[in-house]
């Protein structure tokens, strides 16, 4: 068992866990943060992705005991109260939202996206970027669309 401090979405959190929490379960589990889904607990579908220190990481394969006193963020975190962020309004203009189950990983692979290049995303950066990140219902051309249209908005383009 490990003492684990973190932030999470701007929150101190501190937690007594067992050392092979993974971040994705700590979040679920002891947070009741469900937007962070599951998909395949190899790492190869990208429903787990959030933010870690500013970074996207997959959640699935993060130990909890190994990111004492880092910020997490979660597709939670987005919205603030009714307004949606750039990348929620994106996604619900564009269609990009199908079942909903890889939704959350792709956003915050976005957002992590959009925030490491200077200049609004083209399609081509878009695909190549994010083929980490899995959906099943073949939504992808709706998901590219939605990613660059949150880029043109977050880089005023």
């Amino acid at each position: 068992m490990s003492m684990v401090s973190l932030t999470v979405n701007g929150q101190s959190v501190e937690r007594d866990v067992p050392d092979n929490t993974l971040l994705a379960f700590f979040l679920r589990e002891e947070l009741g943060l469900t937007g962070t889904h599951v998909g395949c607990d190899t790492s190869q579908c990208g429903c787990c992705v959030v933010r870690l220190d500013g970074v996207s990481v997959k959640s699935c394969t993060t130990l909890v005991h190994q990111i004492q006193d880092a910020q997490v963020q979660t597709v939670e975190s987005l919205a603030q109260g009714e307004q949606l962020h750039p990348i929620q309004q994106a996604f619900t203009e564009c269609h990009a939202l199908q079942c909903g189950y890889c939704t959350p990983g792709m956003m915050m692979s976005a957002l992590d996206l959009i925030e490491h290049h200077d200049e609004v995303l083209t399609p081509e950066v878009v695909r190549a970027e994010m083929e980490g990140n899995l959906c099943r219902c073949t939504g992808y051309h709706n998901i590219v669309n939605a990613v660059v249209q949150a880029s043109r908005v977050m880089k005023g383009g």
